[in-house]
């Protein structure tokens, strides 16, 4: 199995602790302090494990920002039949993680990395965080606006227009103003809730809308 096509749920717990103290390492040293040493160390791991594991540096990398994307929860258990209260509690977890996740200290540090190695000839962060971290969270969000829609309570034309309708409702311009240096939300469980519920005032069939005040 490649690292860059493993999902983060096929890694081990131990593997995910050490990818959490690589994660750290980036956040407290930046890239220099991101070694192959370094990160046995700060794990208590070998160095052969490293690489048996994620295979080189970029390998190490691209499971660092998958792992850092799997904290964004979305709907994921086959056979569980949507009503409009999970679907509103599926959307809300997913917004209220995203904004937890976009507006901590290793994805800022991850996503101000990737904009310093932009010019560079080479450089592969940025493709990375695209490919590991913004689209493995995209198509499993449209998995849930997907079905939201079989069960007869989203109604759209265009998944992909509907599901950045939903991103841009709850993320707004918050992660460019937090890249700038500017603080996070104080109270992101209103902010998720607020994006949700307009969110499904658009796309909500008349089954969620007769809910609505119930679901907030």
């Amino acid at each position: 199995m490649s690292v860059d096509t493993a999902e983060p749920s096929e890694f081990s717990p131990r593997q995910n602790a050490v990818l959490e103290q690589a994660l750290r390492l980036l956040v407290d040293g930046g890239e220099k302090a991101l070694t192959t040493s370094g990160v046995a160390r700060a794990a208590n791991c070998s160095k052969e494990s490293l690489y048996k594991w994620f295979g080189d540096r970029d390998g190490l990398l691209s499971a660092m920002i998958a792992y850092q994307a799997s904290k964004v929860r979305t709907f994921e258990r086959n056979g569980e039949r949507l009503t409009a209260a999970s679907l509103h509690d599926h959307v809300v977890i997913f917004a209220r993680d995203l904004l937890e996740v976009l507006a901590g200290d290793v994805s800022l540090a991850l996503n101000r990395l990737a904009i310093g190695q932009s010019n560079r000839d080479g450089s592969k962060l940025g493709k990375l965080l695209l490919e590991r971290g913004r689209r493995q969270i995209d198509r499993r969000a449209m998995a849930l606006i997907d079905a939201g829609k079989r069960a007869g309570l989203l109604r759209f034309s265009d998944a992909d227009e509907a599901y950045h309708t939903l991103y841009g409702l709850v993320v707004s311009d918050l992660h460019v103003r937090m890249l700038l240096g500017e603080p996070g939300l104080k109270d992101t469980a209103r902010q998720a809730e607020r994006a949700v519920t307009a969110f499904l005032r658009l796309y909500g069939t008349e089954k969620v809308l007769a809910e609505m005040p119930a679901l907030g």
